[in-house]
């Protein structure tokens, strides 16, 4: 599943950089993560990063994009090539 972040945002510019992906940007009034980018760092690291360093714990998992762990290391492997 791709994560998401919630309107609890508060901008505070740590989860962006953590991204292997490049998922992550500036929304119209916060930050998004783009599904089709999100591994949730699978293929990267064992726990999602923006994740770790919230301080606000605004990244849930995306129910409405829902992958096994073989999709989004698949995806990892198409975002690589």
């Amino acid at each position: 599943m791709a994560l998401m972040i919630t309107s609890q945002c508060i901008n505070c510019d740590v989860c962006e950089p953590e991204c292997p992906n490049q998922a992550i940007y500036f929304g119209e009034q916060i930050y998004e993560i783009d599904p089709h980018k999100c591994t949730e760092c699978v293929g990267h690291f064992g726990e999602p990063q923006c994740v770790q360093v919230c301080p606000v714990q605004c990244i849930p998992v995306n129910p409405d994009v829902v992958e096994s762990q073989s999709e989004l290391m698949n995806k990892y492997h198409r975002l690589m090539a």
